[in-house]
């Protein structure tokens, strides 16, 4: 292999366009060198209209990153495996938890490297608040994201499918979050999920999590909320509120601003991709996507009205 990775973006829709594309622009060992979409293709690379074509067709490559929906990314992450390229898989990385564990066996048995990415953890205030926490005692939490589904995910029927998660789309955002700042596993008690009466995924969620120690964690994920969006975590401790904000780009201690900053968090996950294919490793957490799974299981469903996009 070249000491350069060579990338294929598989799937190239809005997140690919907005944030893959000049992620990999910017990191040192990697290049993009072919993009795979039934229709859409940045000019100047090499594209091909499904992953098979690509792999039979196309320019050398070391690794794909899987953009498509989650409903997709188990056969073609399969494939890729099996033609001796690394892997990377856009959150959440699957439709289901059970087909990523022949994933997980498929990369080791191939020394391939399967890069589960989470890219919320990698937010600049992120650290910071797992440090200031560390030595905090927490007493309660409460997790606010809420977004509106028209501006962030136009035109993402798939979003609403069987397997696209409705919103825990942006909601397994807050749990990456939560479970990288926490130091003990994270459970889900009970669940509401809304459904619209068309929809086959749910579009409002409330939980009601805790930890091993008894931690209540109350969240509320909505797509229905208009103008600006909320993705909020806060902590309430013995010295006061802790408030994780911006989706992680911001963090308060009390009144002190602590954290407040842009950072971008796609260029640290392909950095992470780089050292972990030069290192033979592969980084496959599950945990959020296991509250998303639980969840499902537990959640009472309720009906609300159709939504149109």
């Amino acid at each position: 292999m070249s000491d350069l990775l060579r990338i294929a973006i598989v799937g190239f829709g809005e997140i690919a366009g907005r944030q893959h594309l000049p992620a990999i622009a910017k990191t040192s060992g990697a290049a993009l060198v072919a993009v795979v979409d039934p229709v859409k293709t940045p000019p100047g690379l090499p594209h091909f209209r499904d992953l098979q074509e690509l792999l039979r067709d196309g320019p050398e490559i070391d690794a794909v990153a899987l953009c498509t929906p989650p409903q997709l990314r188990h056969a073609q992450a399969t494939a890729a495996l099996a033609a001796g390229k690394h892997v990377l898989l856009e959150k959440p990385p699957g439709a289901t938890l059970s087909e990523l564990t022949p994933l997980i066996a498929a990369a080791h048995e191939a020394s391939r490297t399967l890069f589960a990415t989470w890219h919320s953890r990698y937010a600049p205030a992120v650290g910071p608040a797992r440090q200031l926490l560390a030595g905090r005692t927490i007493s309660k939490m409460t997790v606010v994201w809420k977004e509106d589904v028209r501006v962030w995910h136009p035109g993402q029927a798939w979003i609403f499918e069987a397997g696209g998660f409705g919103v825990f789309d942006p909601g397994i955002n807050a749990l990456s979050i939560l479970t990288e700042i926490l130091p003990r596993q994270v459970f889900v008690r009970s669940a509401v999920l809304d459904f619209p009466a068309n929809r086959e995924a749910p579009i409002a969620a409330e939980l009601e999590l805790s930890d091993q120690s008894g931690l209540p964690i109350h969240a509320q994920f909505d797509f229905r909320q208009t103008g600006a969006p909320s993705w909020d975590i806060l902590c309430e401790t013995e010295a006061g509120l802790v408030t994780l904000s911006k989706g992680g780009r911001q963090l308060r201690d009390g009144d002190r601003l602590m954290v407040d900053a842009t950072g971008e968090e796609y260029p640290a996950l392909y950095r992470r991709f780089v050292t972990l294919t030069s290192e033979g490793k592969s980084d496959v957490d599950l945990a959020p996507l296991r509250l998303v799974a639980d969840s499902f299981m537990l959640g009472r469903r309720r009906l609300v009205e159709a939504f149109e996009d």
